[in-house]
């Protein structure tokens, strides 16, 4: 018999228990937030593709808000700098979780994540500059790979009716996390223009008080809403994209529960449980529905391979993320020493590197603030929805081949044969060997 497929020591072994039950958590709702991404996106390209193409334009550009304080939008800006902050409040919450009680509390595990995802992060942005710079383009979009959609892409793994491990998810949900914090600091010191001091002042004063607010353990939701809209606006005027502000309150939240205040969850675990459904079932697809209405004709898509900026998109989506995140992960595993689970193999890496090559939501967000003209955003967009479909047909099969050791994986630490509610992969002892699937490779 082979080692346990499950060794708490190795890369991509058993999580611990409370991580596993954080992470099916996120997981579940991102899934489900990931088919109503999707089906909004199918609703906003056949839309903007029809007759009827005008009301849609029409209606992305309606205006409305306040004047007065410089929050007169469209629909189009509030979904991208409103709704979004909301996606990214949760992505806060999350790197805070991870960063203190997951898989990036300590520099041992944190290791390996973060040295695969700022690898999937350079090599895409390198072959985007690679490929505008050989094609006399633009250099501005180099950001606009660099990140995967979680969403997106667990939506593409329901579809498939996949068994991926546990293990496996949480791999692709933490570089999503870091990649997501890539991104967003991206936007912060690149895409930021017409700054405005006193309005950041503001903003990060409001944060000191949010901050001090967790400190003293004030509760009550009438403290936290009206602060974080404040802090929202502020930033938005203060030149910054708005959704900074977003990740900003997320770590400030605190997301470890105090026992001897006798809370049975955190500020943070309870702000994410109350928003991720609603970031992940209407924020994300609202801004999906008003951001993937582009054209498509044969025309713009030969253009994406005529043209060098969405080449270099397509390129580093499909080939960018995954060299990046395959080898990062190579190197890291091989520098720490990690050892794989050895009921896994590369080649299972390998197809969740490709995986993450769909980059859809923050990638058109980038785009947008990339490329002012409308024309240059659109081809870059159709670029982002072809690369990513083009990443998520290549993944499909190699996950597939797999899903018969999967399944056996997903059996194993899935078993429960006291009906207790707690797998017994979870309550033996390390020393002994789980039940699961042989190291098939």
């Amino acid at each position: 018999m082979c080692p346990a497929p499950h060794e708490r020591s190795a890369f991509l072994g058993l999580l611990p228990w409370p991580e596993r039950v954080q992470v099916a958590r996120a997981l579940r709702t991102e899934t489900v937030g990931g088919l109503v991404l999707l089906g909004a996106a199918v609703v906003a390209l056949v839309w903007a593709n029809t007759p009827w193409s005008g009301s849609y334009e029409a209606l992305r550009d309606v205006h409305f808000g306040v004047p007065a304080l410089g929050l007169d939008l469209s629909v189009q800006h509030w979904t991208a700098d409103g709704l979004l902050t909301v996606f990214f409040l949760v992505a806060g919450i999350e790197l805070k979780r991870e960063l203190v009680a997951g898989g990036l509390s300590t520099p041992a595990t944190a290791a390996l994540p973060v040295v695969a995802a700022v690898c999937g992060m350079v090599v895409p942005a390198a072959i985007y500059l690679a490929a505008v710079t050989a094609g006399g383009g633009r250099t501005g979009g180099w950001a606009v790979p660099m990140a995967t959609d979680i969403a997106f892409a667990l939506a593409v793994l329901a579809v498939l009716s996949t068994h991926l491990p546990t293990a496996l998810r949480a791999f692709l949900l933490t570089l999503a996390v870091v990649d997501d914090l890539g991104a967003i600091l991206v936007v912060a010191v690149f895409f930021s223009s017409g700054l405005q001091p006193v309005a950041l002042g503001g903003a990060c004063a409001g944060l000191l008080v949010l901050s001090l607010l967790q400190r003293f353990r004030v509760r009550g939701w009438w403290w936290y809403v009206p602060l974080g809209v404040v802090i929202w606006a502020l930033t938005y005027n203060g030149g910054v994209h708005a959704t900074v502000s977003g990740v900003a309150m997320g770590l400030a939240l605190r997301c470890v529960r105090d026992r001897e205040a006798g809370e049975d969850a955190s500020p943070g675990e309870r702000a994410a449980h109350l928003l991720r459904p609603v970031s992940a079932g209407f924020a994300v697809p609202s801004f999906a529905l008003f951001a993937a209405g582009v054209g498509i004709s044969v025309s713009a898509l030969g253009e994406v391979f005529t043209r060098p900026e969405p080449l270099g998109v397509v390129l580093g989506l499909v080939i960018g993320k995954t060299v990046g995140i395959f080898a990062g992960t190579y190197l890291a595993a091989r520098f720490t020493r990690a050892r794989l689970n050895p009921a896994l193999a590369w080649a299972d890496v390998f197809a969740l590197a490709v995986l993450t090559g769909i980059g859809f939501t923050v990638a058109l967000l980038i785009a947008e603030v990339s490329f002012p003209d409308p024309a240059d955003a659109g081809r870059v967009k159709v670029a982002v929805l072809l690369g990513s479909l083009l990443a998520a047909g290549v993944a499909a099969p190699l996950v597939k081949r797999r899903d018969r050791i999967y399944r056996r994986l997903w059996e194993a630490e899935n078993r429960d044969a006291d009906a207790d509610g707690i797998p017994d992969v979870h309550q033996q002892g390390t020393d002994r060997p789980a039940p699961g699937a042989p190291g098939e490779h």
